[in-house]
């Protein structure tokens, strides 16, 4: 028998829409679903391509623990019972510094964070480390200061601006907007808008740019002051915008003034008068800008988002239609952790704060192998991989080592997972409900809450069951009284006014209520994750309710049930919510409810930031002659995410790709196996020889050098990059900009 399906992708942050045909319980035909209302039937190679993702020979299925020759399998009983005594006996001798948590929530499953989090932090813990700290946090650093909170960053109002600058980023592959190819092939082809592209290399989406400025690799900071230069000593500046909205203007402008954008045009590698077009058009029309890891993973990283913001707000284009708007959401990917604030910790070693409520990944083998009393000493991965997704692969072998408690969660026997202590098996996304926050649209807000459409093999769980089987043997969850359990078989109405009258009851219940949902509602629903979305819409705050409204829900006491409701009734998913597209500005949080764009701690940094000192860093290394771009986003790539490498079968998915003219001068052909060697590591590549890379660049793409049934498929980029090698604030891997030598292997 076989049926039709609707659920989404969950391999990257778009989850576009997909209707699986399902036969003897295996995803064999995939197509975009037409009726999902943000992708309208778009999706990318990768999404119809998911059943590899969900079927494959290193599905894990049970709980295994490793012994001297290997893994066993055991009962879950047995897995949580040794797993919760060896965690209360690291934590309880070396205290709760002594305890991480690495992942938890990745593009599709988030559900789980709520629990996760909770029990790192009845553990007394704060150390969270995510992969988002590994790439966004200095954006979310400067918008911290700048707008007031960390997780009210912008993203552009694609649909209403008419000039889009892209730096860094090529959306044409990596999307990271609704329906990128659709809107991108659609904007270049407009007469009246405008598509500008800053990034080294002839990528898919500079080939379709009006203009496309191929800057020298790692001077994006040098150029993006040099704009605002040009911007302010022409007098094009937003001034009545400035007066209104913006405060420490004063204080930032003569960083400009007599700057010499001419001659940081020239460093950069640029035609200065095409530099000036490009500042004039920013300055008068409705632009807007969208950033990404050729500048968030390259030099300068924080400082340059921060000088992004700086021209953003002097050309008036933040919180305006057209311009960069904070998107609506139902929560926030993550909590405002100011690192002036004492009561945040910093890592012990390292001294890096957390962002966004996440620490660096980077920094996690020196947190380790420190020596330090309070050094990290048990780690719980779930929804990760960081012997492949992190900076310096030998760094985090040697460090995972000497660990002593690793524990996996997965859905696959990942390279982290073969070196944990434990390994615990979670459902897929195709076999439990769950939902992803990412929203990256604007003025609606977006839900789909994907139900199982496959179902599972052996004895995985929910990841959130996982983690509430572990606090209630760690006994975090208080006595539930026996009216929820009775109230939960009855109706939501009678449960939810249970629940409210015992945390109201018990001030140890708020702390553990995404636990007690999963026991008592999550158990009659057979799902933690549907129970938790029902939960998290009545106790939502005022803000969505709002944007709830606007979308059509009526308010009152029955709203958040309403609108559950119609997430399960719309499969396809739907619109939740719409922000105020006429009031972004409610979403400045700072004291005087202006943008306060000076930041005292990196002035110094900034006016650093010259043609004369970036000249002098950029001078050629003799020893590692070329700028390694590591990482790049391609159709064939996808973060660890799929595991079986038939998905490529017959394309060239894993090589170096070098210019010709450097090609040439080193006698290497195209096919040819060449040695790559940095500071970190070396490793053996095919090579690949075209026109769309920079001379003196060359560029290894994630996602490879896993091993799968004996085999190694590509190599993992991330030998070659060193941990250290990072931003000082935000301790984000440099990858963008890594010096290496490529030689005949």
């Amino acid at each position: 028998m076989s049926e039709w399906k609707k659920t989404g992708c969950v391999l990257c942050g778009q989850n576009c829409g997909l209707e699986v045909l399902v036969e003897n319980n295996r995803m064999v035909k995939v197509k975009p679903d037409k009726d999902n209302p943000r992708s309208e039937g778009y999706a990318c190679r990768k999404g119809l391509n998911i059943a590899y993702h969900q079927h494959h020979d290193q599905r894990l299925t049970h709980p295994l623990k490793k012994v001297e020759d290997g893994f066993i399998k055991i009962s879950w009983d047995q897995a949580i019972t040794e797993i919760a005594e060896k965690l209360r006996s690291i934590v309880g001798e070396h205290g709760p510094r002594s305890l991480a948590f690495m992942g938890i929530g990745g593009l599709g499953c988030q559900s789980e964070a709520a629990f996760g989090l909770r029990l790192l932090r009845a553990l007394g813990s704060q150390y969270y480390y995510n992969a988002l700290a590994g790439e966004l946090t200095g954006m979310f650093w400067g918008y911290g200061r700048t707008v007031g909170r960390q997780y009210n960053f912008t993203i552009p109002d694609h649909d209403r601006t008419d000039m889009l600058l892209a730096i860094g980023w090529n959306g044409w592959m990596s999307h990271q907007m609704p329906q990128a190819r659709r809107h991108l092939g659609e904007m270049s082809k407009n007469p009246d808008k405008l598509l500008v592209v800053i990034d080294p290399r002839r990528s898919e989406t500079a080939e379709r740019a009006d203009i496309h400025l191929a800057i020298r690799p790692g001077t994006d900071a040098l150029l993006t002051r040099a704009m605002i230069a040009i911007i302010l000593q022409e007098g094009w500046q937003n001034q009545e915008y400035i007066d209104c909205y913006v405060s420490g203007f004063d204080k930032v402008k003569p960083w400009f003034m007599k700057f010499d954008a001419r001659e940081a045009c020239r460093v950069c590698e640029l035609d200065y008068d095409l530099v000036r077009e490009v500042a004039s058009l920013f300055a008068t029309r409705k632009s807007s800008m969208h950033q990404d890891l050729g500048v968030l993973m390259n030099r300068h990283s924080t400082v340059t988002t921060y000088l992004e913001i700086i021209l953003l707000a002097v050309c008036g284009r933040l919180f305006v239609p057209g311009g960069n708007v904070v998107p609506g959401c139902l929560v926030p990917i993550g909590s405002h952790t100011d690192e002036r604030d004492p009561k945040y910790w910093r890592t012990m070693a390292t001294g890096f704060p957390a962002l966004l409520g996440m620490h660096p990944p980077n920094v996690m083998p020196e947190e380790i192998m420190s020596g330090h009393p309070e050094r990290l000493r048990a780690v719980f991965v779930s929804q990760s991989n960081p012997m492949r997704s992190f900076a310096d692969t030998t760094a985090y072998e040697e460090a995972f080592s000497r660990l002593d408690l690793l524990v996996t969660i997965d859905i696959a026997m990942t390279e982290t997972a073969t070196m944990s202590d434990y390994v615990l098996p979670a459902r897929s996304s195709y076999e439990s409900w769950d939902t992803t926050y990412f929203q990256f649209n604007f003025p609606e807000v977006y839900c789909q809450m994907r139900r199982p459409i496959v179902d599972a093999v052996g004895e995985p769980l929910e990841t959130s069951e996982i983690w509430t089987r572990l606090a209630d043997k760690l006994g975090i969850i208080p006595a539930i009284p026996e009216v929820l359990f009775e109230s939960a078989g009855k109706s939501r109405l009678e449960y939810g006014q249970a629940l409210y009258m015992y945390m109201q009851s018990d001030p140890r219940a708020a702390a553990a209520m995404p636990f007690v949902v999963a026991k008592t509602l999550g158990k009659e629903m057979g799902s933690i994750n549907l129970a938790w979305m029902w939960a998290m819409l009545q106790i939502a705050p005022r803000g969505f309710k709002e944007s709830a409204a606007r979308a059509g829900f009526k308010p009152g006491l029955t709203m958040g049930d309403e609108i559950f409701q119609a997430v399960i009734d719309h499969p396809e998913g739907l619109w939740i919510g719409k922000a105020d597209p006429d009031n972004n500005f409610a979403n400045l949080r700072t004291e005087d409810k202006r943008l306060n764009l000076y930041i005292p701690e990196v002035e110094e940094w900034v006016c650093g930031i010259t043609p004369q000192s970036e000249e002098e860093q950029l001078k050629g290394d003799g020893n590692y002659p070329f700028i390694l771009m590591a990482g790049r986003h391609m159709d064939m790539n996808s973060n660890n995410m799929m595991r079986n490498p038939e998905w490529n079968k017959g394309r060239r998915a894993c090589t170096l790709a070098m210019n010709p003219g450097d090609a040439g001068k080193l006698n290497l052909a195209d096919g040819q196996k060449v040695k790559v060697s940095t500071e970190a590591g070396t490793v053996e590549i095919e090579l690949e020889i075209t026109g769309a890379v920079r001379l003196g660049q060359v560029i290894i793409p994630h996602g490879f050098g896993l091993s799968y049934n004996g085999k190694v498929y590509g190599v993992g980029v991330n030998r070659l990059t060193s941990s250290t090698h990072r931003d000082p604030i935000a301790g984000t891997p440099l990858h963008r900009y890594v010096r290496c030598r490529v030689e005949p292997a």
